[in-house]
């Protein structure tokens, strides 16, 4: 997405370092620099290695089921095999993830290498196997940090496999263990290394954890990532105004970890304020990341799927509801399915000190598909076979397992993000009528979101009708009366109609809610030369261009205002 590609393109230009800690895991964004710079710019060449990366992913599925159930025989292991690693060709989301600048795939393939590694042998990893997964965990973590999560059953295969040497088992564990824990740190040190002796800042991977952690751990969380008064959606700006909000706060300017330690400690302090309300949190967290409800941050899943840049195929709900039973039954029978489950259990844990979106659960989409796939085939042949006790457990954990993953989500505002994103990224291609249709759909939902109202005076504003977006930017404010972007439109179309006086009172609230924004002192400027106060504008116009120093029109403006 355009986050990544952003922070890439800088890299490649030669901004390698903005010599403060990395706020936004660095690790993908570095990679996409490096291919750019390979085989120029462009999203072809990622985007095929994430597809090549996809289709390794299924022949790790392929492999993990035969390594699993070989012991019920292999055809019926094979036959599973490939129902599976067929499921993960029909996943939507992972077609979808595939195809745009995100590490997703990156991470679901190198978290199910892992997995085979760990499933396929016998005896415990070596030293040298432990080193280099380490490293491999370490490294995929500058990208995503919740592989780190894998490294306890890491430790659980050196422990508790037999080891390969005969002599002095217990040196040769610890010595693997010393060597993974090495490898990790190895890994890391682009992030941990650049934050502290470059940015001198003690953060190990990057300081947007601390926003993170605030964002699934607040009064107004959910599971999802609702983000909360005054800070807004997309990735990039979110970001912005956690630092803003964070100095703001303070008085004064924060190094990156201050900021995230700030975050954090609101997130701490809502929990030891709250414990029951905590609790309760956790289990609507446990909820979510099982519900059949897709709820996808970016709604990226829909729109490809709507503009048929994805085939129809399958969805998280069926495959947890077929696999949920046969995690269970493949406990006792199965034994190496327990590295899975476990996998499947570690990943959960990562996500519940923050939250849910489709790209996030989509990790352990892989481990479900095995065992959903291995489920069905069972099911068939107890059938065949009459075996109508193992027909009659199955169905019925079936069942529980369909009501549990199909609970309904009852909060309008969820089932109102696919139709507002949707239609705000029609309304930036130009679509306007499919940007209407979705988002009055969003509005129908949720009236009173001042988002939704937002893009809304943005249409009418694309199609000419200035009278109906003045009404949808103030029906904004009335909700939202510090939205930034409603302030800033009002006042631009002021200026536009000769209205100056309207357009500061504008602009200067909209000043007051963003005074870093250097658009909007450049606004002002212009604001004030039409009012022939030369003087204020002079003050307003330096303001931006000490902002932002490089904008052409920035400095044409300046030299109006002093000639």
């Amino acid at each position: 997405m355009h986050f990544y590609d952003d922070w890439a393109r800088r890299i490649v230009s030669g901004q390698f370092t903005d010599h403060l800690a990395f706020y936004g895991l660095p690790g993908y964004a570095y990679l996409l620099a490096a291919l750019y710079k390979l085989a120029g710019y462009g999203p072809f060449v990622p985007a095929l290695l994430q597809a090549l990366l996809d289709a390794a992913t299924a022949v790790l599925i392929y492999k993990i089921s035969v390594a699993i159930f070989s012991g019920t025989g292999m055809r019926c292991a094979q036959i599973a095999g490939l129902v599976a690693a067929g499921g993960w060709a029909v996943f939507v989301p992972a077609q979808t993830y595939a195809a745009i600048l995100m590490p997703t795939a990156w991470l679901v393939f190198i978290f199910w290498l892992i997995l085979w590694r760990i499933i396929r042998q016998k005896n415990a990893p070596g030293r040298c196997e432990a080193l280099i997964l380490g490293l491999l965990v370490g490294l995929t973590a500058t990208a995503i940090a919740t592989i780190l999560f894998l490294i306890p059953l890491l430790i659980s295969a050196i422990v508790l496999k037999p080891a390969i040497s005969n002599h002095s088992q217990f040196r040769t564990r610890i010595s693997a263990l010393v060597l993974l824990f090495l490898g990790a740190a190895a890994g890391t040190s682009p992030c941990w290394v650049h934050n502290c002796l470059v940015a001198q800042d003690r953060v190990f991977l990057s300081a947007h954890s601390g926003i993170n952690f605030w964002i699934g751990n607040n009064p107004s969380a959910n599971g999802y990532p609702r983000f909360p008064p005054g800070l807004r959606a997309g990735q990039a700006a979110m970001l912005q105004d956690s630092i803003d909000a964070a100095e703001s706060a303070a008085g004064h300017s924060l190094k990156r970890g201050e900021v995230s330690r700030y975050w954090s400690a609101k997130a701490r302090a809502y929990i030891e304020r709250h414990p029951a309300a905590w609790l309760r949190l956790l289990a609507v967290k446990l909820r979510t990341v099982w519900s059949a409800f897709q709820y996808d941050d970016l709604s990226i899943i829909t729109i490809l799927r709507e503009q048929k840049v994805t085939f129809p195929g399958i969805y998280f709900g069926l495959v947890a509801t077929l696999a949920l039973p046969m995690m269970l039954l493949l406990w006792n029978t199965a034994p190496l399915s327990r590295w899975i489950t476990a996998a499947i259990v570690l990943h959960l844990l990562a996500l519940l000190p923050v939250f849910t979106t489709e790209r996030y659960r989509l990790p352990i989409v892989p481990g479900l598909l095995v065992f959903a796939a291995f489920g069905l085939i069972t099911f068939f042949n107890n059938v065949v076979a009459g075996k109508f006790n193992s027909v009659i457990s199955y169905g019925a954990l079936l069942a529980v397992s369909t009501l549990f993953v199909s609970w309904p989500q009852s909060d309008p505002s969820l089932w109102a993000l696919d139709a507002y994103n949707s239609g705000w990224q029609a309304l930036e291609s130009g679509d306007l009528t499919l940007a209407e249709k979705k988002l009055q759909l969003a509005r129908a939902y949720v009236p009173t979101n001042p988002e939704t109202n937002f893009a809304l005076g943005n249409l009418r504003l694309a199609e000419g009708n200035s009278a109906a977006a003045s009404a949808f930017y103030l029906a904004t404010l009335q909700l939202d009366n510090h939205h930034r972007g409603a302030l800033n439109n009002l006042g631009v179309m002021a200026l536009d109609c000769g209205k100056f006086d309207a357009a500061e009172n504008w602009l200067r609230h909209a000043e007051d809610v963003d005074p870093g924004n250097a658009k909007i002192h450049f606004l002002l400027a212009k604001t004030l030369l039409a009012k022939d106060e030369h003087e204020l504008a002079r003050e307003e116009i330096e303001i931006a261009i000490r902002l932002q120093p490089n904008q052409i029109e920035f400095q044409q403006l300046k030299q109006k205002i002093e000639n």
